[in-house]
């Protein structure tokens, strides 16, 4: 394949895969999510590889969830939302090897749910975490909720969707959402300490251990396959439609007229 939306280099033995559209503050669009299933697989699979990392480009953000821009209804390519998000969140499960969200920035809706589910998180102190879903006429029904409540507790959990705050990356780490906050200009290099101290250790070991780890939770994957065909029907409603259009036009939205 050749990618377009995202950037991909291995050095010593760790794949840094980098969703390259600073423009759109690396919102993902369905050929982003393709070509990330595609070198996280790549990466996953290969024996020379022990880590990877998965990051954003520029310094504003690690990743903002779907772009709205493509978002008309439902997204602009396969999937059952047109996005294939089931995918992009299973490969990252399923790869034996461990994924590191590097955060630098806004990791906001979808970018989000990439921290929760990858098996761990290395945030700068300028890194933002949250929600936007129910603000935008979104949800993520799946290892974005469920999953969640195991990583930050099922009453945070709910705060963050219910709510749609912002959270400083030390309220992340806080929650559980974090496993470690670094000043930015040290991000770089502390995920290359973990990174090596993981390639240090019996691959075998690390991959079984992630399975067993995948196991208490991999109801959820059923969870989420259900919840993606809710939200499909969901999406085709005015009242999902209205989130996006306000976001195009930049004003507040306006849900509850489609509910009375």
């Amino acid at each position: 394949m050749t990618y377009e939306d995202i950037l991909y280099e291995v050095r010593d033995g760790v794949a840094h895969v980098t969703i390259n559209r600073p423009e759109r503050y690396n919102a993902f669009r369905a050929q982003t999510c393709d070509e990330l299933i595609h070198a996280i697989g790549l990466a996953g699979w290969d024996k020379k590889i022990g880590v990877i990392v998965l990051a954003g480009a520029g310094d504003k953000a690690f990743c903002t969830g779907g772009d709205q821009t493509a978002h008309q209804g439902q997204y602009d390519g396969r999937g059952t939302i047109g996005l294939p998000l089931e995918e992009l969140h299973s490969v990252i499960r399923d790869v034996p090897k461990p994924v590191i969200a590097k955060v630098q920035g806004f990791a906001i809706g979808g970018g989000n749910v990439l921290c929760t589910i990858c098996d761990f998180t290395i945030a700068g102190e300028k890194a933002v975490f949250g929600q936007v879903g129910p603000k935008v006429g979104s949800v993520d029904p799946g290892f974005g909720t469920a999953f969640l409540a195991r990583v930050v507790g099922e009453k945070k959990a709910r705060e963050i969707w219910y709510l749609c705050r912002r959270y400083t990356a030390q309220q992340a780490l806080a929650m559980g959402l974090v496993n470690t906050v670094v000043p930015n200009e040290e991000l770089d290099a502390e995920v290359d300490r973990w990174c090596a101290e993981i390639m240090a250790n019996s691959p075998t070991a690390i991959a079984i251990a992630k399975r067993s780890f995948n196991m208490d939770t991999e109801h959820q994957r059923g969870i989420a396959g259900l919840g993606m065909y809710a939200l499909s029907l969901y999406y085709d409603t005015d009242e999902s439609k209205e989130g996006a259009t306000a976001f195009r036009e930049k004003r507040k939205p306006d849900f509850r007229k489609f509910t009375r």
